[in-house]
């Protein structure tokens, strides 16, 4: 199979490059013209590109968007979750650890003595959530930047989880 040699242009990417530069300007001056018909107020139903100066100014989010997780509490302050095992079971990232111990109260069957999330593995799929019977767990907290310098530092245990 013998190759074919380049051209000139498809050798010096000119071509690509002034395809390039052609796409970002019509988006600059097409949102630029949108910007200017909106402070006329032509075009209101029409959307322009928007900057958010992050971490000053924060971006709307959806009611729906998963964010950090978070453990609920009962009204006696001890964690909601009976350590059934559904969320460690469901979890496809496999980032759920937990420990039941029998609780105190002969009313509640068993209660997390450890409850640990790898955020650092967790894929954000939101099924430990949705699976949950006691609604003990959400990912509601609206809290987006999770990260750490280490990987232990990604791993949240039951006090973090609380909110202690």
């Amino acid at each position: 199979m013998k190759k074919e040699r380049l051209t000139f242009a498809e050798r010096t990417y000119l071509l690509i490059l002034l395809q390039g530069l052609w796409v970002t300007a019509k988006h600059f001056f097409v949102n630029l013209s949108l910007h200017i018909a909106h402070l006329l107020n032509i075009l209101p139903e029409k959307r322009a590109a928007v900057t958010y100066q992050y971490p000053e100014e924060r971006r709307p989010l959806s009611p729906r968007l998963r964010t950090r997780h978070r453990l609920t509490k009962r009204e006696d302050g001890s964690p909601r979750c009976v350590a059934c095992m559904m969320c460690e079971t469901i979890c496809p990232a496999y980032c759920i650890y937990i420990v039941a111990g029998e609780h105190p109260d002969p009313n509640i069957e068993k209660y997390p003595i450890r409850f640990d999330i790898d955020l650092g593995k967790c894929v954000f799929c939101g099924y430990c959530v949705e699976v949950c019977p006691e609604d003990a767990i959400r990912m509601d907290t609206g809290i987006l930047e999770i990260a750490s310098y280490s990987r232990e530092g990604m791993v949240y245990d039951i006090n973090k989880l609380l909110g202690d």
